[in-house]
């Protein structure tokens, strides 16, 4: 059996190829099978309780239909920190919208580079001035189940560099560093990035963490001792 989470992301690979390709073509024969192919699309998103009927999950995709590269459907791209200080803790902030600890995590600003996201987004969230020491993992939002929508997440380890904890009064309730054995509740999907988080900021494996390809590509779990680690539990502010 198939999950809720291979069912959405289907759903989002077939309304993908249907909103670009109505990006694309000129042809009003080949609009209307793409236009049946979103709608198929939706019918199936809905199935995994998307809020609104099959129409409306429709409508909201068409609105993001371009043209030419500018139709070409891509995932979001969010950027996440982990940021450790002299002693080992690792920098969290308690999210306004979810009330829960998780690393600064934002989404990708056009104009900055991922790691100058990464520097920005730190500073803005909790006043924390970093410097950006290496690529920590690059996940799937979709395939990894922390995001209803296609989503890439880049993850930096940085070290902080300056600065005092002061929570941005929009998206933060609280920030603060903690130790390994003294992480605040409720902490978001820790059980997942939790143990990367502290192998990084021990000097553990230089290796970034990627989700590995499966068999066919679209469809299926990973193959067997490719098994994916956890990421992170709520999606970008």
């Amino acid at each position: 059996m198939y999950s809720d989470r291979d069912l959405l992301r289907w759903s989002e690979a077939l309304a993908g190829i249907a909103r670009t390709g109505l990006g694309f073509t000129e042809s009003l024969y080949e609009r209307e099978r793409f236009e049946e192919v979103l709608a198929v699309a939706a019918e199936i998103r809905a199935m995994v309780g998307t809020p609104g009927t099959p129409d409306t999950i429709v409508d909201e995709w068409m609105k993001h239909v371009g043209e030419g590269i500018a139709g070409y459907q891509t995932p979001k791209a969010t950027v996440g920190a982990i940021v450790h200080n002299d002693q080992g803790e690792l920098l969290l902030v308690k999210r306004r919208d979810a009330g829960v600890w998780l690393y600064p995590t934002g989404w990708a600003d056009i104009g900055y580079s991922a790691s100058e996201v990464a520097v920005k987004e730190v500073f803005e969230e909790t006043g924390i001035e970093c410097e950006v020491v290496r690529l920590v993992a690059v996940l799937d939002g979709l395939r990894q189940g922390f995001s209803r929508i296609p989503l890439y997440s880049m993850v930096f380890l940085c070290r902080a560099t300056g600065g005092s904890l002061v929570p941005h009064p929009l998206e933060c309730l609280d920030v603060g560093f903690f130790a390994e054995d003294a992480m605040p509740a409720p902490l978001a999907g820790g059980d997942g990035w939790m143990a990367l988080a502290f192998a990084a900021i021990s000097g553990g494996p230089t290796d970034a963490v990627f989700d590995h390809p499966r068999a066919p590509v679209w469809r299926g779990d990973p193959e067997p001792g490719h098994d994916d680690p956890g990421g992170p539990a709520s999606e970008a502010a």
